[in-house]
């Protein structure tokens, strides 16, 4: 095989599984950009492989990049700890998809799922999306994560108690039911019509915003329906009345989500959680640091 021939393989085997490793990358940092760089970094390090000692492409591919995205993780670690105010992952547009066609798939990017997967360890997270979304042998962990397979066992047990516990039922309904609910919702609010935006919110709905010090935004979660539609409202009234401020829906981590711009300048991506016909949560992510991936839709994959 020449050189520009087993590039071309090198290449060819890699694109075929980027969404694969893509979304592998995501659910451990909770971040595009950085899951970008990491397909970048472990592609590098793939194209120095020799193919006749790769037996599985796919399991040798996924733990490397589970490998790189782990050690981006750590590195990461201190900066998480210092950051102003909550953290929620990069929102992720999607390439036009059906979320009932995966339920496992969309779960595990749903902000809920990822604000939960934030309370893990590192290693603990890249156990638990490799074994419980992906699929991936005991021993194939172990490589990834440079532990002993009864050690991995182990830690997926604790990951798996500890998700379990702490996550409210995912009950994903007719996406277009959802992204019906979220307009009226967001009507509702624009209009200033209370009593509708109240009706349309579970009890303890909880508002979390991700300003990270660089733009406006709550440095607590809101919780409770009254003290949300509050929020609701007011941010309703500055659509209202500021110049240049356009909205639009679009599917962000398999659920509705509204991207507002002002004067084409995105200012934030507001994703919703809508469980049994009622909104659950508002994920309010307004970094400008975090809204730049939003421009570019991406594909995932289980397989």
């Amino acid at each position: 095989m020449t050189a520009s021939s087993d590039a071309s393989e090198h290449a060819e085997r890699f694109t075929l599984l980027r969404p694969l490793l893509f979304t592998i990358a995501y659910e451990i940092l909770g971040s595009a950009t950085e899951s970008d760089d990491v397909l970048q970094d472990a592609y590098l390090r793939w194209s120095q492989v020799d193919l006749s000692a790769v037996r599985d492409t796919k399991s040798y591919l996924a733990q490397l990049v589970t490998r790189q995205a782990l050690n981006a993780l750590r590195a990461d670690a201190r900066r998480r700890e210092d950051y102003v105010g909550p953290w929620l992952p990069e929102p992720l547009l999607l390439e036009e998809q059906d979320p009932c066609a995966d339920v496992v798939l969309a779960e595990s990017v749903s902000m809920a799922m990822l604000v939960l997967l934030e309370t893990l360890s590192p290693d603990e997270r890249a156990v638990f999306v490799l074994r419980e979304v992906f699929g991936f042998d005991y021993s194939e962990i172990a490589s990834a994560v440079d532990k002993s397979v009864s050690t991995v066992r182990q830690i997926a047990h604790r990951a798996r108690e500890h998700v379990q516990a702490r996550r409210r039922r995912f009950a994903p309904v007719d996406p277009e039911q959802n992204a019906r609910i979220a307009a009226e919702f967001m009507a509702a609010a624009s209009n200033g019509d209370v009593q509708t935006v109240m009706s349309m919110l579970a009890p303890d709905v909880v508002w979390t915003a991700d300003g990270g010090g660089k733009a406006t935004a709550a440095r607590r979660p809101i919780v409770g329906a009254q003290k949300v539609a509050t929020a609701i409202i007011g941010l309703g009234r500055w659509v209202r009345r500021m110049p240049g401020v356009r909205l639009e829906m679009v599917l962000c981590n398999s659920a509705p989500a509204v991207v507002v711009y002002r004067d084409d300048q995105l200012e934030g991506v507001f994703t919703v959680e809508i469980v049994d016909g009622k909104i659950t949560n508002f994920y309010a992510i307004r970094n400008p640091d975090k809204l730049t991936a939003i421009a570019t839709a991406r594909e995932i994959s289980r397989g």
